[in-house]
């Protein structure tokens, strides 16, 4: 069962180290190609779920987007704002937007947090928030099919997460869009890969 408090907390504390962190070139490699669909769609807002410390929302500001930054820590929301974006403190459950406000979202490792019987109402949450024909970038860290606390986390209190095997997860998001492309990136002998997706309204 996801603690949201226990989530919130565990992010809250390691929001400095993470600010600090360098970006994995994997990670800017899925960026720049979102981005770049993005711009050659002629789209211009894009909204963050999960944005962390602001890192990929500053990216996208930078090249031309007009960009919400949202969070569920109030210390990731305080650095996201710090470097002048327009950082909002909401729940990815309850996005505080009216219908078809965004033409894109980008939700990088953080829906990994939300409990498998969940993940339909947060996506529909997305959904709604999307122009038709709007653009929804998934990454997710997979390949296996688990839920709970990961024992393994080094962050404390230890973290929740679902995985999802590849077919599954594709499977999960065609129920609400289009699937645009799904690739995996490894991560390593025996740990989860990373699972990208590019989803349409």
């Amino acid at each position: 069962m996801l603690n949201k408090h226990v989530l919130r907390q565990s992010y809250d504390q390691y929001a400095e180290e993470r600010d600090k962190s360098d970006l994995a070139p994997w990670k800017e490699a899925e960026r720049e190609a979102f981005l770049s669909l993005v711009k050659q769609e002629g789209k211009k807002s894009l909204l963050e779920i999960g944005a962390g410390t602001g890192r990929d929302s500053l990216y996208f500001a930078e090249n031309g987007l007009s960009v919400v930054a949202t969070d569920f820590s109030v210390e990731m929301v305080a650095r996201c704002l710090a470097k002048g974006l327009d950082a909002r403190s909401m729940d990815f459950y309850a996005l505080e937007f009216p219908p078809s406000s965004f033409e894109a979202v980008y939700a990088l490792n953080c829906l990994l947090h939300v409990p498998k019987a969940d993940l339909t109402v947060v996506f529909e949450g997305i959904r709604k928030v999307l122009r038709p024909g709007g653009l929804f970038f998934c990454g997710l860290y997979g390949g296996r099919d688990s839920e709970g606390i990961w024992e393994e986390d080094f962050y404390e209190p230890k973290r929740f997460f679902a995985m999802y095997r590849d077919s599954a997860i594709v499977k999960a998001a065609e129920r609400h869009f289009e699937v645009v492309n799904f690739h995996t990136v490894p991560m390593g002998e025996r740990a989860p890969h990373f699972q990208s997706l590019t989803l349409r309204k």
